[in-house]
């Protein structure tokens, strides 16, 4: 049988003190980057493998973080939670994925009895944060949601993405603009929500009453029946934007000729939709990083800074399914 690499053997390899290699597979910051690359260039070399339940005992971590999620059945939760995933084996974390079936508080101490570092909480379950108990002295930073119950907060520009999907349909011409919005609940649809308003009333337009789905594209099929006569659009996801494309074309309605229609996320199917969709761009790959920097930040000591907000920017995608009124 082949024998075991050792750090011994990485150090020799890379020409540095065992020490140094120990910093390395510890994450420690009082590595050169220099040194760092080299160092990880041995253990790839070697096939060098951290043994992590040593490596626990040594730093009293265990390089895992735990992920806290209602579902991962919907985009932007798996899109995010594969980027976090990523961003975490980089750094040489592995994730626990927890999804909530009592409450938050519950979750959480689930993954604190696992020894988790540190702890992301996602999208709609971070709305729940408010009413939970937190552990004392696990780090914690949350997904699309506002500073206040946790001290570290990464989302997305749901609001200013919002505004510009509205704009967008306004400038084509149409009088006003109606909305197809998230569940009641979601920080992501009333963000997305409270967006379409600002636009509106910024252009002095009419603020129709908010048709409401639940995210699928089987609620925004529903929702054609309400929206039948509506002349363009603004939908809180695509999923809602492709069911309420097909409601409309089951009452002879025609996109864009009839409607105009705009989602929000640019799923990668919604460029084949038909017509190929008009939406708002979310960078699930630099929410889910920056995500995972912030939390490894925090658990490595590299930044004490007590609070931060990092909102990652939304981009207008247009295509055909929105056409001059």
């Amino acid at each position: 049988m082949r024998a075991a690499v050792s750090m011994a053997d990485v150090a020799a390899r890379a020409g540095v003190s065992g020490q140094t290699v120990s910093r390395v597979v510890n994450g420690s910051a009082r590595v050169e980057p220099g040194t760092r690359e080299r160092v990880e260039a041995a253990m790839a070399e070697l096939g060098y493998r951290p043994h992590r339940a040593a490596r626990a005992l040594r730093t009293g971590r265990t390089h895992t973080i735990g992920l806290v999620v209602t579902t991962l059945a919907t985009v932007g939760n798996s899109r995010t939670l594969q980027a976090a995933v990523a961003a975490a084996e980089a750094r040489g974390y592995a994730i626990t994925v927890v999804t909530v079936t009592g409450s938050v508080s519950d979750a959480l101490l689930r993954l604190e009895s696992q020894g988790v570092d540190g702890v992301l909480v996602l999208n709609e379950a971070s709305a729940l944060l408010s009413s939970a108990e937190l552990p004392a002295g696990l780090h914690i930073i949350a997904a699309d949601t506002l500073l206040g119950a946790v001290s570290h907060v990464v989302r997305s520009d749901h609001y200013g993405g919002a505004q510009a999907a509205t704009a967008h349909l306004l400038e084509l011409g149409h009088d006003t603009v109606w909305h197809l919005a998230g569940p009641a609940g979601s920080f992501a649809a009333a963000e997305r929500e409270r967006g379409w308003r600002a636009a509106l009333d910024a252009a002095g337009a009419q603020v129709p009453d908010v048709v409401r789905g639940d995210w699928s594209a089987r609620s925004g099929f529903a929702a054609a029946a309400q929206l039948d006569s509506a002349g363009a659009v603004f939908c809180a996801n695509d999923e809602m934007a492709l069911g309420l494309i097909h409601g409309l074309a089951e009452r002879g309605k025609r996109v864009p000729q009839h409607a105009s229609i705009v989602g929000f996320d640019d799923v990668p199917d919604s460029a084949h939709y038909f017509p190929p969709l008009t939406t708002v761009r979310q960078d699930f790959q630099a929410l889910g990083l920056q995500a995972i920097t912030t939390l490894l930040d925090r658990i490595e000591g590299r930044t004490a800074t007590p609070t931060s907000e990092a909102i990652i920017e939304t981009e207008l995608v247009v295509r055909s399914s929105t056409r001059p009124a």
